[in-house]
């Protein structure tokens, strides 16, 4: 039973790890299509 809750424990918090990694490069990658998307109007200008 032991095994099982430590295990239990483990995969809860990779996955919440996971998550949050997922999300930080979501974040780092529309940062980053924003800024292309700036930069390409800028040089309709």
């Amino acid at each position: 039973m032991r095994k099982l809750v430590i295990l239990a424990v483990l995969a809860a918090s990779l996955s919440v790890t996971a998550c949050n990694t997922v999300s930080g490069a979501g974040k780092d990658v529309k940062a980053a299509g924003t800024a292309v998307t700036d930069t390409a109007e800028d040089a309709k200008r």
